[in-house]
């Protein structure tokens, strides 16, 4: 699948004001600056597309994507950014949490992983969230290219083993560089077979 038209929607701070056409839609979370707007820019083929920011926290509602006029990109803001305050965190928190329990039309949630660190707590503490909601998600290993294939590589069994502390069977996942463009026509793949299967079941 290829995307051939992009554009920005609207941000929405609350589910309930979000687009009412059933599109389907893939949200994109991860923890701050693991590189979501890089992504979403690599995959729509737009440099600017998404705000990309060397400061974490840009990210602060619902950011809506329409995607060749069928279906939506939605970027969260990210988790675990400190520099705010915890009554702002605990609205983050509350946005994040009913868009990803309350709205239908969502798919999948791609989780994003920094490829170049350890296994974060903060991360493995989302996805078992995510289980126990039993919300549809992938990992989505980033910024590949930062690293040395073998230190990607490792990090990545590691968070694998990490996960199997507490599940029984992984997730799919993608590991990917929005710099090279590894791993983009795979995700793009990915999509295009939801999204086939959307409009079969419609």
């Amino acid at each position: 699948m290829k995307i051939n038209y992009a554009d920005y929607i609207g941000s929405f701070p609350k589910v309930n004001l979000c687009p009412k056409d059933f599109k389907p839609e893939y949200a994109f979370i991860g923890r701050s600056n693991v590189g979501k707007s890089s992504l979403i820019n690599a995959l729509c083929g737009r440099k600017a597309l998404a705000r990309t920011s060397n400061k974490p926290g840009k990210t602060q509602m619902l950011n809506y994507y329409l995607i060749d006029n069928s279906w939506y990109i939605v970027d969260l803001p990210g988790y675990g950014y400190a520099k705010i305050s915890k009554t702002k965190r605990k609205e983050w928190e509350k946005m994040i949490q009913n868009f990803l329990k309350l709205r239908e039309q969502l798919q999948c949630a791609f989780i994003l992983i920094d490829s170049n660190i350890l296994p974060q707590q903060i991360d493995i503490d989302f996805i078992n969230w995510m289980g126990e909601m039993q919300i549809p998600f992938i990992l989505i290993f980033t910024k590949s290219d930062k690293s040395k294939p073998a230190t990607v590589e490792n990090n990545i069994e590691q968070f694998k083993e990490k996960m199997l502390e507490t599940w029984n069977t992984l997730p799919e996942y993608f590991v990917t560089s929005s710099n090279k463009k590894i791993g983009k026509t795979e995700l793009l793949e990915f999509i295009g077979k939801i999204n086939q299967s959307f409009k079969d079941h419609l």
